[in-house]
């Protein structure tokens, strides 16, 4: 067993390794986050969710953007390597299709962690912390927490397709006839939702259930694009 992880095709099973302990680390926090902590908070005292703020969030971020971060760089290497193998003929098998749109979502969600929900919740810890310490709580906390929340609302939807297509690579085999189109109407269809998630609203995304929904009407209509394409 030792020299086939030796090999090439070792260190690959060894990166799926990586890619999947990581990704269970970012995507069960990013659940915890929406399904869990958020219902709590709306419902506790003022105190226990300032000391939750000061204390457990700042924890469970840092497991959750670096389980993020190493899932990108996992998932990245493994396409990389498929790519360098296969060319640009990769993208003419399902599993490459699949594993682009499962991609696709991950990266945007990875940039949505690091560039969005992480910076906008260092305020809210701070200004929770200044709180908690006798201070006064920073103006611009409120609009830092909601632009957070928004972000991680669509990274929510967005992980529901991308869990789907992210199976579908290895566990779903179907013949790829036109790639090219398909790609443009998911590229467009995931970068208005992104805009959506910068400067938007939560509309339908606002509750569990909402988002939930939201995730399988949004897989559903990629799945039904993938079908009327080929």
């Amino acid at each position: 067993m030792l020299t086939s992880l030796l090999s090439m095709d070792g260190v690959m099973f060894l990166l799926r390794w990586m890619h999947f302990f990581f990704g269970i680390i970012w995507i069960g926090l990013l659940y915890y986050f929406n399904f869990v902590q958020g219902a709590f908070f709306n419902e506790t005292d003022p105190s226990t969710k300032s000391n939750a703020i000061q204390k457990l969030v700042p924890r469970a971020l840092w497991w959750f953007r670096y389980g993020a971060l190493w899932t990108f760089f996992s998932g990245l290497t493994i396409f990389m390597y498929k790519g360098h193998l296969l060319g640009a003929e990769l993208m003419k098998t399902s599993y490459g299709l699949n594993i682009f749109t499962g991609g696709m979502f991950g990266t945007i969600m990875a940039a949505n962690v690091w560039m969005i929900i992480w910076p906008n919740q260092r305020v809210v810890i701070q200004s929770a912390t200044q709180v908690g310490q006798g201070g006064k709580a920073l103006p611009e906390a409120a609009a830092c927490a909601a632009k957070a929340g928004l972000a991680s609302r669509h990274n929510v939807l967005f992980s529901i397709p991308m869990l789907f297509f992210m199976g579908a690579a290895s566990h779903l085999q179907y013949e790829v006839t036109n790639p090219g189109l398909y790609l443009v109407v998911a590229c467009v269809l995931v970068s208005l939702l992104q805009m959506n998630a910068v400067k938007g609203k939560m509309g339908p995304l606002t509750t569990v259930k909402g988002v939930i929904t939201s995730g399988f009407m949004l897989t559903a209509v990629l799945v039904a694009t993938l079908a009327l394409t080929q």
